[in-house]
């Protein structure tokens, strides 16, 4: 058994690599080609928008690509780039524009995995004929009793497991993650040791088809109608000002609302595509204990009726809290918080854990929201 868990020498194991140009990625690839495997770097082309704004760092700019062709070269791997714009469009930025009008605040991260990246990409990987795909994300494969697990990186604060959520079963059987028990300091570290080009390459902090961070002038110019002016109004009725655009708006916003109170801090509460309505209240108005969660992928054994409890995280950013998860006949699950949380944002995910292990997750809906009392 090879260090990938294949029953194979590392010589006779091909493995392709997702290089997006950046640091991460291309130290993967150089690990792997040092430890002997038949390593091919595979890079996406699916949304130039850094290049067209003459900026570097956005993963799917031209300098990447050209970065990770750089990396490849002086490993002397083969290097592949393919062309996903279009499905990259359908499937993420088209998804990213309808759900931000719906008054939803997604993550269009978990949808590229989910699909072009672990979707076609491992298709794409078994026409190569390789055993593996492996990735740059900080996340754990950990072979358990029942069979492959997601764990969360050892490094906490580089950790990315609540963007892999979606990825099923099957899909981790086939997927490895060789910087999940690295911190990232030892990875640049590596990146030095191995001479790549990118070594000191910031890494990209935004949505590669938003490198400027302007998601509703994505949005505006992909959903014209969600861009639509409307009345800011208080929970108890009150017109309070008018908005350019729910798509501007998030739950849980303070700042940036355009309007005055005299009451204490307003906080965006909820959103309401229909009539065009912002709703603003206190922060009380936020406290939620009960969440719907839909589309919900598990990577653990349950049935209808199980009740779990587990630790979930709602933000990526947010430190997990406990809960328990009801799973639902129709394959939704209710999220039962044990303190109320605050800024529970449609849209985003609900990723439960048990211990360093994540068991499962989806997104919470907009319907059905329970407030604290």
């Amino acid at each position: 058994m090879n260090s990938l868990g294949i029953a194979k020498s590392p010589g006779d194991t091909r493995v392709v690599v997702a290089m997006s140009g950046g640091v991460d990625s291309s130290v993967t690839a150089a690990l792997l080609h040092e430890q002997g495997y038949q390593v091919i770097g595979v890079t996406l082309q699916l949304y130039d928008h850094g290049a067209a704004i003459g900026r570097s760092g956005a993963c799917c700019a031209g300098q990447d690509i050209y970065d990770a062709k750089r990396v490849a070269d002086r490993l002397g791997m083969p290097h592949y780039v393919l062309d996903y714009e279009d499905r990259f469009r359908a499937d993420v930025m088209e998804s990213f524009a309808d759900s931000y009008a719906r008054g939803e605040t997604p993550i269009p991260c978990v949808t590229c995995n989910r699909t072009v990246k672990f979707r076609d990409l491992l298709r794409r990987a078994e026409e190569l004929d390789a055993d593996l795909l492996a990735t740059g994300h900080y996340v754990r494969h950990v072979l358990g009793a029942a069979g492959p697990e997601l764990h969360r990186a050892v490094d906490s604060n580089r950790d990315q497991s609540y963007f892999l959520y979606a990825t099923t079963r099957g899909q981790l059987a086939r997927l490895r993650f060789p910087l999940g028990g690295l911190p990232k300091s030892e990875v640049r570290a590596l990146a030095h040791r191995f001479g790549l080009v990118n070594a000191d390459k910031p890494d990209s902090q935004d949505i590669c088809f938003v490198p400027n961070g302007d998601y509703a002038g994505v949005v505006a110019k992909l959903r014209p109608e969600a861009a639509a002016s409307g009345d800011i109004v208080h929970i108890d009725g009150t017109v309070l000002g008018r908005h350019n655009g729910i798509i501007h708006f998030t739950i849980g916003q303070r700042r940036g609302l355009g309007i005055a109170s005299t009451d204490g801090p307003l906080f965006v509460t909820k959103l309401n595509p229909q009539a065009r309505q912002v709703v603003v209240g206190p922060k009380s108005a936020l406290a939620t204990q009960r969440i719907p969660v839909a589309d919900v992928n598990w990577l653990d054994e349950v049935a209808a009726g199980d009740a779990i409890e587990v630790d979930v995280r709602l933000r990526s950013a947010q430190a997990p809290v406990s809960a328990m998860v009801t799973v639902l006949p129709d394959g939704t699950a209710s999220v039962e918080l044990r303190a109320p949380q605050f800024g529970v944002a449609p849209g985003q995910a609900a990723v439960f854990y048990r211990g360093a292990r994540l068991v499962g997750g989806g997104t919470i809906s907009r319907e059905r929201q329970t407030r604290a009392a």
